[in-house]
């Protein structure tokens, strides 16, 4: 089944506890990786995780060992309770195990969901998902969040917003990504301490524009310039940008990368890459390969479970290390 707009919406909110899976695609991975987290939280709870009920693994893993994403489905947890197992990052060309364990799905088995780029019409795992019974396929555009998604934000956090204040919530949600969004409100939802949120308010907590040092750092790692990616760390640490939104962005860059390794160059990415950022992207695919960007990614997605965790690590920290292991692996 194919779900748009409030049945999507619907979907991740209170998804059918019987469900096969869903397959969330789409160009934007910090949309991607906001809605799969939603989703499994739906799923299986907060204490997934801890409680051994979450298993991961990215779409090279499985590709590796074609029976892991079946025998996943079907092992026996610990712990009793749903059970979910993510694939995360999905091509064409690893999809062939993906589909032969949603084929073999049986009821009690774990709900698998499954995570993939700007897929086609014609993708063979989009039509498994598609066709699927008692599975659904999403597919994220770069369109403005729906008045659904910006109210259900705002009662997430807790907000009471005066008219001037609900206006601006709603500019903000129209220039911001869901993600940066989503943290806006919780730094507004800090500020107010439970009072009526005022435009004075919002004003202050918006974020000023970082995507550009964002983009830099990711590029530093890409290009193997690992003495770069100190200072500007330093630098976006101090705009409070977080270590999660560093690695959705750097796991979006890798994966864009990897799509275009993998399907003929940047020209055929979907949506396209204009301007002088298509020239270091094709520079950068020539000098990784496809194999050393699975690799990458592995590391991306490893990083991710750690500033996920229960871990005291600094998270800044472990960002920055693991981009420095990123550049240090571009010159090799």
């Amino acid at each position: 089944m194919n779900l748009r707009g409030a049945q999507a919406t619907r979907f991740f909110a209170t998804p059918d506890p019987t469900t096969a899976g869903a397959l969330i695609y789409g160009g934007d991975a910090m949309r991607v990786a906001l809605k799969r987290q939603e989703l499994i939280a739906n799923l299986a709870g907060p204490t997934a995780d801890e409680e051994m009920r979450l298993t991961r693994m990215s779409g090279a893993e499985a590709k590796a060992d074609p029976t892991a994403v079946t025998d996943a489905l079907k092992a026996v947890g610990f712990f009793p309770g749903p059970r979910v197992v993510f694939v995360d990052g999905v091509t064409e060309v690893q999809a062939a195990p993906v589909i032969a364990a949603l084929a073999d799905w049986a009821a009690g088995d774990a709900a698998l969901v499954v995570t993939g780029g700007a897929l086609k019409k014609t993708s063979k795992l989009r039509k498994a998902f598609e066709g699927h019974a008692k599975a659904v396929a999403v597919g994220l555009y770069d369109d403005p969040m729906s008045r659904e998604e910006i109210e259900a934000a705002i009662a997430a956090e807790g907000l009471t917003l005066d008219p001037d204040a609900r206006r601006d919530i709603d500019a903000l949600a129209l220039a911001l990504d869901p993600g940066d969004f989503r943290q806006t409100l919780t730094k507004i939802a800090l500020y107010a301490g439970g009072e009526t949120v005022g435009s004075e308010a919002v004003g202050l907590m918006a974020p000023a524009t970082i995507d550009a040092e964002t983009d830099e750092v990711i590029a530093a790692a890409a290009d193997g310039r690992a003495g770069a990616i100190g200072p500007l760390m330093q630098r976006l640490g101090g705009q409070g940008v977080a270590a999660v939104t560093l690695v959705i962005f750097a796991t979006r860059h890798f994966q864009q990368l990897h799509a275009a390794a993998v399907g003929g160059g940047v020209g055929n990415l979907r949506p396209p890459v204009f301007g002088p950022r298509r020239d270091a992207m094709d520079r950068q695919v020539r000098a990784w390969g496809a194999a050393r960007l699975e690799t990458a990614l592995a590391l991306l997605m490893e990083t991710d479970l750690t500033l996920r965790s229960a871990s005291r690590a600094p998270a800044l920290a472990v960002m920055e290390r693991a981009l420095i292991r990123l550049a240090m692996m571009a010159r090799t």
